[in-house]
């Protein structure tokens, strides 16, 4: 189903606000005004007007910036101690075979489930990071992008806003290490990977005029100096999404390989900067985390995959402190939720740290220091003009109800805070991504048709299992 099907475009909608976070700050009973998925004009301290959306607080809309969708249908599958020592790489074996089996009608329905539970914990926008590409044993589709045209179809359906980012994944490890049979789907030269882009930029077209692609360097591992410069030659422009220094073993391969830590290896070898997201920036000295921030490119943490991978903690306090720009994504979807990843992100820092109210430069609100602070940089990190609410900007917004017992107590300076701590993703009662009134009444509308053909889908591939 098309997104034009499920949600009307070219009409002029407008929301009233008890209470809207504006960049000035807290505002009361504001109309926003919203035409062709742009937000037209802000008007505070008005009353509302008959067919108005009402709504309590409003809120800029986050984007989650990282997301392997198809992920999502193997949560929990990998929860189980075997005898020896399990790590990222043991979880890595492990997805590889579950991913082996998937059709192009599963991963649709996979990740259309995926887009509705992104909205209703209060995400607009996604940043596909897809690096499945061809059928089981590496065969190419007759179309390149073939998955690419069904993640395509699951966000046409859902509404959800969604910059695209197909990966290149040439080697199975640093020193161009040939693919492993596991990741024969995902492995493309640097001439197949971009005729791939250049396929699925066609497909956009059946999109809304939100919707975007980039491209994503899978890691350094998976490339080659010489093919990255090439494809970085070839890219048009707009995000660019790397996997960097996730793993400790990762920094130590690397730095075999090509004698500088990823980070380090990196920002001295390519143009880095504010089109450039890097993915799961955990292991870095000092001097990376502040030469990273300087660049100008997006932290992309999944602080509850990084948990639950075991990966450590990113190194917060310093790359605040040099004004690095920082969002959110859930990553392996293991849990889908908003409210928790920015919740896991600042604990991680109190457990390493043994302090409390680590994310926030001298003094203020931790909760607003993230919440902001993500959404501005999930917005640069997927290309999308949003982040705020003002005139001109996308109308990706989020609406929550701050009468909920977990909020009420609460001044309108520490709604953030409750909405991070104390909150659950149930507070959340509307959304929009780019103007498309996906969530109401805290159900995304085409849920129930969603989630039964999910169910269908998983049946089928637990029977092929």
């Amino acid at each position: 189903m098309s997104t034009h099907k499920l949600i009307k475009h070219g009409l002029q909608s407008v929301i009233h606000a008890s209470h809207a976070l504006l960049p000035s700050g807290w505002a009361q009973n504001v109309r926003v005004t919203i035409q062709d998925g742009i937000i037209a004009g802000i008007e505070p301290g008005v009353p509302p007007v008959a067919g108005d959306t009402r709504v309590d607080t409003l809120l800029p809309a986050l984007g989650n910036l990282h997301s392997h969708t198809f992920q999502r249908a193997m949560a929990g599958m990998t929860e189980f101690r075997k005898a020896g020592r399990d790590s990222f790489w043991t979880w890595r074996d492990l997805m590889y075979r579950f991913m082996d089996r998937l059709t192009p009608a599963q991963v649709e329905a996979i990740a259309a489930l995926v887009f509705v539970e992104m909205q209703e914990a209060g995400y607009a926008s996604v940043g596909e990071f897809h690096y499945v590409h061809h059928q089981t044993g590496g065969a190419r589709y007759d179309d390149l992008a073939e998955l690419s045209h069904r993640i395509f179809a699951a966000a046409s359906h859902t509404g959800i806003g969604l910059t695209h980012l197909p990966v290149l994944y040439t080697y199975g490890g640093a020193d161009q290490t040939a693919l492993t049979e596991g990741q024969l789907r995902f492995g493309n030269d640097v001439d197949a990977f971009l005729s791939l882009v250049d396929s699925a930029r066609a497909g956009l077209n059946a999109l809304p005029s939100d919707a975007k692609i980039g491209i994503a360097p899978h890691s350094l591992r998976a490339t080659a100096p010489g093919d990255l410069q090439t494809v970085l030659r070839g890219h048009s422009g707009g995000p660019i999404h790397i996997h960097i220094a996730e793993q400790p073993k990762e920094v130590d391969d690397i730095r075999g390989w090509l004698g500088q830590r990823p980070v380090e290896w990196l920002l001295s070898h390519a143009d880095v900067d504010r089109n450039w997201c890097l993915i799961h920036a955990t292991h870095m000295t000092d001097d990376e985390t502040r030469a990273m921030a300087a660049s100008g490119a997006v932290a992309g943490l999944c602080p509850v995959t990084e948990a639950n991978l075991g990966d450590g903690p990113f190194n917060g306090p310093t790359y605040l402190a040099a004004g690095g720009a920082f969002g959110v994504g859930s990553d392996s979807n293991v849990n889908i939720s908003l409210t928790e990843e920015l919740r896991t992100l600042e604990y991680s820092q109190r457990l390493r740290d043994l302090a409390r109210n680590v994310m926030v430069v001298g003094e203020g609100s931790v909760g607003h220091t993230l919440y902001t602070g993500a959404a501005q940089g999930s917005a640069q990190a997927l290309g999308r003009n949003a982040g705020e609410i003002a005139a001109g900007r996308l109308a990706d917004l989020v609406a929550i109800d701050s009468t909920d017992p977990t909020l009420c107590a609460l001044s309108r300076d520490q709604i953030l805070d409750g909405l991070i701590f104390a909150a659950k993703d149930s507070v959340i009662t509307d959304l929009w991504s780019a103007g498309r009134h996906s969530v109401k009444a805290g159900r995304h509308i085409a849920r129930d048709g969603i989630v039964a053909n999910y169910r269908r889908a998983i049946a089928d591939l637990l029977a092929s299992i």
